[in-house]
């Protein structure tokens, strides 16, 4: 498999953060039951991955790159 999926990345965020996945969701006002839901189900929104770099202190981008080079946020 070439990447990794959100429900990987977001634990390695919170392993690297010193953080539960339980904390995070209420930290986001989520109960950690809905948040695991989310999770498994991949359903996860932009909004909501921007607002995990937020609160573990990192950046969430998303683009594509033309193969000119253009990037389109």
């Amino acid at each position: 498999r070439l990447y990794m999926t959100t429900l990987e990345q977001i634990k390695i965020l919170c392993l690297r953060s010193n953080i539960s996945i339980s904390e995070l969701a209420r930290r986001m006002g989520q109960s950690p039951q809905n948040f695991n839901a989310k999770l498994k189900r991949g359903t996860v929104s932009t909004k909501e991955l921007i607002l995990i770099g937020k609160i573990l202190n990192a950046t969430f981008e998303q683009y594509f790159v033309l193969k000119n080079g253009e990037i389109i946020k």
